[in-house]
């Protein structure tokens, strides 16, 4: 993969509960596969709920900020960002947003990890599953996404068709789902992230599904790319699939940020 600029911008720290590993095996291993830049993504701390296993707490983030740009100091050989992941939750949005604003992030990545308070993605709680029809499921997160672009809080959408994490699929066509939900994506100007941790879940797929992507292409949404890695092993995991897929959909550049200001980058080095 020497010939690609390749950067990982969605690991995570000890801090959330549910990662482990330590900051500076991350930024190695990335070193060892050649990466251009890394970004942190933390989960920032849950405001609707506090669960330990799930996000860092507000008097951590802080001190999440301060190890983050002590290892840029230590490791100039590699760009390093503050990046953090925060979830989209209308009724404490006001709240994080003010949050948000007092942290120098180079990105926030929005995420969706509750329909209507269930965390659908939590393996605790996959009875949730049996109360909804999965077509109407996938239209309501599907909206939900949308809400979330809208806001203008966040530079990206992390794994953005999460909802196929434990491999619930409909057996109806998606096209215009996905369709009503990037049109409002792609007018709220921000990007969406290819996501390689999908395939090591029972989805035993990236997010997004490639008809996903192609409706991102033609509607010109800008893509980050991350691993979603929650030890250091898995950090620029399954890239070549992931490359494999960007061009198989006709994308040639990938989306960097700095101080929340995005740039393309071609993602093959000339």
């Amino acid at each position: 993969m020497k010939d690609y600029y390749l950067v990982d911008y969605h690991l995570h720290t000890p801090r959330c509960g549910h990662a482990w590993g330590e900051l500076d095996d991350f930024v190695r291993r990335a070193l060892d596969l050649g990466l251009k830049e890394i970004g942190f993504a933390d989960h920032f701390p849950l405001l609707h709920l506090r669960d330990e296993s799930l996000s860092m707490g507000l008097e951590e983030v802080p001190i999440y900020v301060e190890e983050i740009y002590e290892l840029k100091g230590r490791f100039p050989e590699i760009d390093i960002k503050l990046g953090i992941e925060a979830d989209y939750v209308p009724e404490v949005l006001e709240e994080l947003n003010s949050l948000l604003e007092r942290y120098p992030f180079d990105y926030v990545f929005g995420s969706i990890h509750y329909v209507d308070g269930w965390g659908f993605d939590d393996p605790r709680y996959l009875g949730g599953y049996e109360k909804w029809k999965i077509i109407d499921l996938y239209r309501r997160y599907f909206q939900i996404l949308g809400d979330a672009a809208e806001t203008g809080m966040f530079d990206i959408l992390a794994h953005p068709d999460l909802v196929k994490k434990f491999g619930y699929r409909p057996e109806e066509d998606l096209e215009d789902i996905y369709l009503t939900c990037l049109e409002r994506v792609a007018r709220a100007g921000i990007a969406v992230e290819i996501n390689t941790s999908g395939l090591r879940k029972p989805a035993g797929e990236i997010y997004p599904a490639l008809p996903f992507m192609r409706i991102c292409r033609e509607l010109g949404i800008g893509i980050t790319l991350g691993s979603d890695a929650h030890e250091p092993a898995d950090v620029g995991r399954d890239f070549q699939l992931a490359v494999s897929l960007m061009e198989e959909t006709g994308y040639e550049d990938i989306i960097l940020f700095e101080k929340r200001n995005p740039r393309p980058q071609p993602l093959k080095l000339s």
